[in-house]
């Protein structure tokens, strides 16, 4: 399971909903939380209270657990898991969009300089390409390879010119 660290939110709260829900912990995050617990409550309601009330503790502990001590520190602190994992979306969600941005300005102004390779060069641009399209920015196959090709220097216009 991965440690939380700001750029893997996607694949990590995929695999957190999995291991709570393989270990059998995950009904506070299905489940509203039940009446309180009084005096006259059924015992029905009792162990359905204790059931949702351990899930939502293990499930904090778990999650803290697989978060790296540096994004802890700007979630608040919640004591019901669904809040938690809320405030982690809305953490890691302008996260996203912040690295989408830069990805986005780092595709755009690469350029093949003299001490990389064309095929490192091409590379670089699909591991990009890559990153986008995990953080839904999508980019069509023909648009990189038109997109490739724009950024190769002069010496390469014979050949652009047979590509296309």
């Amino acid at each position: 399971l991965p440690i939380l660290k700001g750029n893997n939110y996607k694949i990590w709260k995929e695999r957190i909903h999995l291991h709570l829900g393989w270990m059998d912990i995950d009904y506070a995050i299905r489940k509203d939380e039940p009446p309180a617990i009084t005096e006259t409550s059924e015992p029905d309601a009792v162990d359905l209270y204790e059931k949702w009330e351990r899930s939502n503790r293990l499930s904090i502990m778990f999650i803290k657990t697989n978060i790296s001590a540096s994004s802890m520190g700007s979630v608040d602190q919640h004591d019901k898991v669904r809040d938690l994992l809320k405030a982690i979306d809305e953490q890691f969600t302008t996260s996203e969009k912040s690295l989408a941005s830069t990805l986005i300005m780092q595709f755009s102004s690469i350029k093949l300089t003299g001490t990389r390779g064309v095929r490192e060069h091409i590379m670089r641009l699909r591991d990009i390409v890559a990153q986008l399209k995990t953080l839904e920015v999508t980019m069509s196959e023909s648009f990189l390879v038109h997109f490739i090709l724009c950024t190769l220097p002069q010496q390469y216009t014979p050949f652009k010119i047979s590509y296309n």
